[in-house]
């Protein structure tokens, strides 16, 4: 596959390397664990199986045969030609413009600040009135009650952006009312250009960039100080995926592309770029990458069946309706199943590298052992793994739901109310979808990383294991002559 690249800063090798070549992976012991290396290293021997054997620990791969090399790269080449491909034939050079309908997010927003802050009282302002009934007997009617006869806030707003900035407009603000204005704070306001004049502006929500820009300079700086190089790279593959979707993704389907379509192009565009940045170009890579992609297929064809079983249409919200009314032509229930696919990719990412290095750990521990004694021993580090990402898998999701739980549960609806509602079917499918195509992603990995290490044999490299040295890099004679 080329030359081997490490994200923890380690050397570049390229197979095969002589036999002095420090950066070839070496087994812990005796000259048993010669056979990962490319056929040149028997020569080792015992004295360089002992001063390797630990320095290399959790570096590169150890390399595989020409011929097995050759065989994923014919596997891998012309898939990742076709995404790439795919993303150029479908590349949309932009969201397309529409006319703003000043409703929701697709609305004209500037920034503020509030640079004064008076109490007034809410009947002077006329801020709510009781409804005409008189009935304060619902919430409503107590919120409205609350609010005339209560304290509120008079906020002078300046405009801080835009053509117009240094206009000051006023904001009342009720005592009951969820967002609270403080004086300096900064704000977003929305602008609509036909209305009357005084009421153009409006608050919409608080400037909270600084936070998040803190938090993700934190972030940052926990992985690059734990990772090292290897959390280096995967922050810029992290930058990467966000590029895709926000550069490829998301406007070619508001271009009217199919958005399964781009969903499958852009989220293996995402896993080629981010898998091989963050664990280099190799053959355990290649496996992993392999697993990924089956397991996007199975989820892709699984989500594809019951979301159109189950009539789920994918506009079940204000946002999902706005998009329908702007642009009507988008597949809706193909935007769900996109949403599936990639929501599925970074979990599936974990699972497929973490089986496919257990593979490998085990035949570089124990060479002699089979593709069946490999799969056997690294599926029962799989089923540990399943049993956490699912539950995490579904608990991501409940909690992302959860004030729709809560208003099922105030209502009083049974658990089989709830479930066939739309809303909540929607991330039930979502949930058992991704899930099967993550259990499926442990036992297919774990087959393909046992077939392809085992098939590797030092003397499929070329030819180069033939002589004197090649006899003590068998599994089986190497014990032997130890236990002597």
């Amino acid at each position: 596959m080329g030359p081997l690249i490490s994200c923890d800063d380690l050397p570049v090798t390229s197979s095969p390397q002589p036999p002095h070549e420090p950066t070839e992976p070496m087994g812990h012991t005796g000259p048993e664990h010669a056979s990962h290396g490319d056929a040149a290293a028997p020569s080792h021997g015992h004295s360089s199986g002992h001063s390797h054997g630990h320095s290399h620990g959790h570096g590169p791969a150890a390399p595989v045969s020409k011929h097995l090399r050759k065989v994923i790269a014919a596997v891998l080449i012309p898939f990742a030609a076709a995404v790439f491909i795919g993303m150029a034939v479908l590349w949309p050079g932009g969201a397309p413009a529409h006319e703003r309908t000043g409703v929701g997010f697709d609305r004209q927003t500037e920034q503020g600040t509030v640079v004064a802050l008076a109490k007034v009282d809410c009947k002077s302002v006329n801020a709510s009135q009781v409804p005409p009934t008189g009935d304060t007997s619902t919430p409503e009617g107590r919120e409205a009650q609350a609010a005339r006869t209560g304290e509120c806030k008079k906020a002078t707003i300046e405009v801080t952006s835009g053509p117009e900035r240094g206009r000051a407009f006023f904001e009342i603000v009720q005592p009951g009312a969820p967002r609270q204005l403080e004086k300096g704070q900064e704000v977003v306001v929305a602008y609509a250009p036909d209305a009357p004049r005084d009421l153009q502006y409006s608050v919409i929500d608080l400037n909270r960039k600084f936070p998040m820009a803190l938090l993700a300079g934190i972030f940052a700086v926990a992985v690059v100080v734990v990772g090292r190089m290897r959390g280096l790279f995967a922050l810029i593959a992290l930058v990467v995926s966000f590029g895709v979707l926000t550069l490829f993704i998301l406007p070619a389907i508001l271009q009217g592309s199919n958005p399964l379509l781009v969903a499958v192009i852009g989220a293996s565009a995402i896993m080629l770029i981010a898998l091989y940045m963050c664990h280099g170009l190799t053959a355990r890579t290649s496996v992993a990458v392999l697993g990924t992609l089956v397991s996007l297929l199975l989820i892709g064809l699984l989500g594809s069946l019951f979301i159109g079983w189950a009539f789920l249409s994918g506009n079940t919200d204000d946002n999902t309706g706005l998009i329908h009314g702007l642009y009507p032509s988008i597949d809706m229930s193909g935007l769900l199943l996109a949403g599936v696919i990639i929501g599925s990719l970074g979990v599936l990412d974990d699972v497929t590298v973490t089986q496919t290095s257990a593979v490998w750990e085990l035949h570089q521990a124990d060479p002699a052992m089979g593709p069946r004694a490999l799969y056997r021993a690294a599926i029962r580090i799989g089923r540990d793994h399943i049993a956490s990402v699912v539950n995490t898998l579904v608990l991501a999701y409940a909690g992302a739901a959860l004030p729709l739980l809560l208003l099922f549960s105030i209502a009083n609806s049974s658990m089989g109310t709830v479930a066939n509602s739309e809303l909540v079917a929607e991330e039930i499918v979502r949930t058992l979808v991704g899930s099967i195509g993550l259990v499926a992603s442990v036992p297919v990995t774990t087959a393909l990383a046992a077939l392809v290490v085992s098939a590797d044999r030092p003397g499929a490299a070329g030819g180069m294991a033939a002589g004197p040295a090649a006899g003590p890099a068998r599994g089986g004679r190497g014990r032997r002559r130890r236990k002597r």
